[in-house]
């Protein structure tokens, strides 16, 4: 299958959205979804989707892009807030070759702190529903007080 292959509506982002699946929400409005990664490769990792349908970056109009990267911005702000890491990781991936396991576009905010271990994505364990609670929390009220 091509990168450019046909959308999904019953990927587990698309549930998300629909209400069909819950999640750890960081931030909704009416073009994005924010919420905590269940297998973060670091505490904080968070996971921006917009709204609207499409696989990857590569098939996703100008439109949606233009409204989501703003906010993209936004969210990590609000995660270096919440984290004050030394760093961090702004990623997409487009295709399985390229590491894409969820094919709804989606960002991964990852707060990165010098001599941390990073695990790998998908791996291990999902993390405790109620760490990322009160992540997601943070993140949410961090953004709150952002002056942008």
């Amino acid at each position: 299958m091509s990168i450019r292959g046909d959308y999904d509506p019953n990927n587990i982002f698309a549930q998300i959205l629909r209400g069909d699946m819950a999640c750890c929400k960081v931030y909704e409005d009416k073009h994005v979804l924010a919420f905590m990664d269940v297998f973060p490769q670091a505490p904080g990792h968070t996971l921006v989707i917009p709204k609207e349908a499409g696989r990857n970056l590569l098939d996703t109009s100008d439109e949606v892009l233009a409204k989501a990267i703003p906010r993209l911005k936004k969210i990590a702000l609000g995660v270096e807030k919440a984290f004050s890491p030394d760093g961090i990781i702004i990623t997409q991936f487009n295709g399985e070759p390229a590491g894409q396991s969820v094919f709804h576009l989606h960002f991964h905010i990852i707060p990165r702190f010098d001599g941390q271990h990073f695990d790998r994505h998908g791996k291990g364990e999902p993390a405790d529903k109620d760490v990322l609670h009160a992540q997601a929390q943070s993140i949410a009220n961090a953004i709150t007080k952002l002056d942008i």
